[in-house]
């Protein structure tokens, strides 16, 4: 079973940043990062894989979240800038349960999760 740990969050003010970190335990391709507030659904933020054009964004992120990775490390990385106060989440990484080349945001194709971390934003 494939554990994934985050790190990295914490609390900061508008316009700031802060860099996730999601380490493996074992191989991945497609890893995702994802977040959550209470009471509205899990939604994407960014995913990498191992291929040419090899990352997607949520149309929020985009510009601002730079999503990458160290295979060496098993680590994958969410760098995230001029963050805003409704950036402010549980982040969590997931990993897809095939190890395929792609990306989505379709939760039901993350089998592995790890346990989340906080990130919050004020203004």
């Amino acid at each position: 079973q494939l554990q994934l740990v985050e790190s990295g969050g914490g609390s900061v003010q508008a316009g700031g940043s802060l860099r996730l970190s999601c380490a493996a335990d074992g191989y991945t391709k497609s890893v995702a990062w994802f977040r959550q507030v209470p009471g509205k659904e899990r939604e994407g933020v960014a995913c990498i894989y191992n291929g040419v054009r090899s990352a997607i964004y949520d149309d929020d992120a985009k510009g601002r979240f730079t999503i990458s990775r160290d295979n060496a490390k098993r680590t994958v990385y969410l760098e995230m800038n001029n963050l805003k106060p409704d950036d402010t989440a549980m982040y969590y990484c997931a990993a897809k349960t095939r190890l395929v080349d792609s990306c989505s945001f379709t939760i039901d194709e993350f089998g592995f999760w790890g346990q989340g971390t906080q990130v919050t934003v004020s203004s």
